[in-house]
């Protein structure tokens, strides 16, 4: 058996002398094998495979063998963060931790050699990110490997689960795609290609999170909460554009794109998180709606989320929430009233795939959730949009979180034209 071994002998001890991750079935296995076979890339809720060597006999009725994992700079069993887990599972953990991973000990190992060949499993639960894990046999204690965990919509217990395959196929692992642009009377389709399998997106997407506020004011309650695909879309949407600091992409309605390229020179997303990762996170210019949408669909179905692309023709621009577009047109003498609400000929957001039980136990809401990464209004102190049940749009549940109502106006306002009088308004 070929096992990977640090180049440094010494980091190796008498009791760990190596280490297989088996990163290219596995990654194979967990359909991320597009993104690398060398660095072990998994799903939540799906086991992997690792191979121990040790330089002596295992012995399940003595021995114990601790793991650790662990992601952020502030792990914690309570937080969800870090896991310990082994073989035996007689491993002492608080009993209040979340997202425990498991290890089961396999008939192919040979313990009385030293070969422990373990079926590991990050929980459905599991904060996604890169993780640390490290093994203690005894006394002795080693860091294993370095691997990266993903949203899974093929595990049921995810909240992302899709259960469609073909649908998994075009809204996860599709890297191609059109966005439609245009007008209502005059529909064109440009091509998008997402890239969300290019070299370096898990390190360009895990440092999109990582750049987001809620992570600088409190990394701790932030990297615990990308358990959550709700808390993960809607930290995206703030990160596309750079109305919120470190964002990727700054916006441009204008004629003037001195000093980047117009929105109308990418088709591709790929080339614009390359540029925003390479240029230590300096914000690409230009974007508008369609360029938005595109990095941002990108970005979801590398974490795993299953995204789509959608536009909205005569999408309305609703800005004091009251559902409706108001235009004021001045009676003789009388000076026309301002309004800051519009109609866009179209406009671009997406959709992404999950459940929300912080809405309805009963999974009305669940779904396809309306986002929108193009800043336009605030949403609890920042630019973000999102999710927004599509069901409940049909359904004009427009008291639920988050930003509903802003989606609902945009497919289903009404546009009411106001005569400003010297006495009153009167509907036209």
């Amino acid at each position: 058996m070929k096992l990977d071994r640090s180049k440094d002998s010494s980091n190796w001890n008498k009791v760990f002398t190596g280490v297989d991750l088996h990163s290219d079935t596995n990654n194979n296995d967990h359909r991320t094998s597009k993104i690398s076979v060398k660095e072990l890339i998994v799903r939540r809720g799906q086991p992997f495979k690792l191979t121990l060597k040790l330089a002596q006999p295992f012995k399940p009725a003595f021995d114990q063998l601790t793991m650790t994992v662990a992601t952020g700079d502030f792990p914690s069993e309570e937080r969800g963060t870090m896991s310990r887990f082994g073989v035996p599972d007689k491993v002492r953990r608080s009993a209040s931790a979340k997202a425990v991973w498991r290890a089961e000990l396999q008939q192919s190992s040979s313990p009385e050699t030293g070969i422990l060949t373990l079926t590991i499993t990050p929980p459905a639960d599991s904060p996604v990110g890169e993780y640390k894990m490290s093994a203690k046999l005894g006394e002795e204690e080693r860091e294993l490997a370095n691997l990266s965990v993903l949203f899974n919509p093929w595990c049921p217990g995810d909240w992302v689960f899709l259960p469609d395959e073909e649908e998994r196929k075009e809204y996860v692992m599709n890297e191609h795609g059109i966005i439609y642009k245009g007008a209502d009377n005059y529909i064109f389709p440009i091509t998008w290609d997402y890239g969300q399998f290019e070299e370096d997106m898990v390190k360009i997407c895990m440092k999109i999170l990582d750049l987001n506020f809620k992570h600088k004011r409190d990394p701790a309650d932030d990297v615990s909460a990308r358990c959550n695909p709700i808390y993960v879309s809607r930290v995206i949407t703030s990160m596309i554009n750079t109305a919120n600091s470190g964002g990727i992409l700054q916006g441009n309605w204008g004629n003037n794109f001195r000093g980047g390229l117009p929105p109308t020179h990418w088709s591709s997303s790929y080339a614009i998180l390359k540029n925003w990762y390479n240029s230590c996170f300096c914000s690409v210019k230009f974007g508008q709606c369609w360029v938005f949408a595109g990095v941002m669909c990108s970005v979801m179905r590398l974490l795993g989320i299953p995204c789509r692309v959608v536009t909205n023709y005569q999408s309305t621009h609703d800005t004091n929430s009251n559902l409706t577009i108001d235009t004021y047109y001045a009676d003789y003498g009388v000076k026309e009233k301002e309004s800051k609400d519009s109609v866009w000929n179209y406009h671009v957001w997406v959709e992404g795939w999950m459940r929300r039980p912080d809405l309805a136990q009963d999974r009305r809401y669940d779904g396809w959730q309306a986002l929108d990464p193009t800043p336009q209004e605030k949403s609890e102190g920042i630019f973000c949009c999102g999710p927004a049940p599509v069901s409940a749009i049909l359904n004009g549940d427009t008291n639920l979180k988050y930003d509903v109502p802003f989606v609902f106006a945009a497919v289903n306002a009404d546009c009411i034209s106001w005569l400003v009088s010297g006495q009153s308004h009167t509907f036209i």
